[in-house]
């Protein structure tokens, strides 16, 4: 099978090479699935750069949609020709980016969700409900979600929501006006936002989650808050040690949060959750799209197309 992946730490667009390997076998516990769609992250990138070092060769993908071809010992409930979407494991010599993979944890994909739109959601949805988690964010609290815009942020400002806080985002014009549908408040990045922030909140926010790419703007996040540690960050833990602000892997990170992922699979099935997807690609232009998600400019998941139903 063809699978992406590096055989050496260092930059993603140096380390990475299409390969032909083996495919993976379900061990107990597990399903295989041909891969249909895979959703490319951040994370990826870091996984090349040497983040979570071990065995080489090692593969990239971490949020995968596609069909059960293969189960393990011990599975059931699912048997293959069955449509799920996953989280694939990052500590093996293939991972999502390819044209089969094992999955240890699953949901069905549900009627009326295409492929591509299932691969946009696992990493999304997990890290965006552990953050507000770990925030506590509860019914009638002002929250902010700065980087809105981000996939991750996305998510969470219709999260929030749907806890039942007041949203305050911030975001640019791409998802501005989608984000105001989904009922939060938006206001742009730059100077001055923390004095938007407040004015909009009418005085600071109860908590704020900090999902925007790293840029030096988490000390104007601090300045929206009353105190510190009412921010937590999932991006820029350089700064939030100096400032005094919370990580989403810091010392109480919380349990991952993959059994969400079948509720906000079906809410994305009824048109009620999206994880916004900037554009696809098939698989042997993975060094296209990597350069676009590098960029820091994608405007939502980069998403490579491998095989089965479009």
């Amino acid at each position: 099978m063809r699978t992406l992946r590096f055989h050496e730490y260092g930059a993603a667009l140096d380390v990475l090479r299409l390969d032909d390997a083996e495919p993976p076998v379900p061990g107990p516990g597990q399903v295989r699935v041909a891969v249909e769609a895979c959703g490319l992250n951040p994370a990826d990138w870091a996984l090349c750069g040497g983040l979570f070092a071990g065995d080489l060769p090692r593969g990239v993908g971490l949020d995968v949609s596609g069909t059960v071809d293969a189960v393990g010992d011990g599975v059931t409930g699912v048997e293959p020709g069955d449509p799920v979407l996953g989280p694939a494991p990052f500590t093996g010599a293939t991972a999502g980016a390819s044209e089969q993979a094992v999955l240890d944890v699953w949901f069905p994909r549900p009627p009326g969700l295409d492929a591509v739109g299932a691969a946009a959601l696992p990493m999304a949805v997990e890290t965006a409900r552990r953050g507000l988690d770990q925030l506590g964010v509860r019914d009638g609290m002002t929250v902010l979600v700065n980087g809105a815009g981000t996939t991750v942020g996305y998510a969470a400002v219709q999260m929030a929501v749907r806890d039942g806080a007041r949203v305050i985002a911030t975001a640019g014009e791409t998802y501005a006006g989608a984000l105001r549908a989904a009922g939060a408040e938006v206001t742009g990045y730059g100077d001055g936002m923390a004095d938007r922030v407040t004015a909009l909140a009418g005085g600071p926010v109860d908590l704020a989650l900090d999902a925007a790419p790293v840029s030096g703007a988490l000390p104007e996040v601090v300045r929206t808050v009353k105190a510190p540690e009412h921010v937590l960050t999932i991006t820029d833990f350089a700064a939030a040690a100096d400032l005094g602000v919370r990580t989403a892997f810091g010392d109480a990170p919380g349990a991952l949060r993959h059994d969400v992922l079948g509720e906000y699979a079906r809410l994305a099935a009824e048109g009620r959750f999206t994880v916004p997807v900037a554009r696809t690609f098939p698989l042997e232009d993975w060094r296209t799209a990597a350069e676009l998600s590098l960029s820091g400019r994608a405007r939502g998941k980069v998403v490579l197309e491998i095989g089965g139903s479009r």
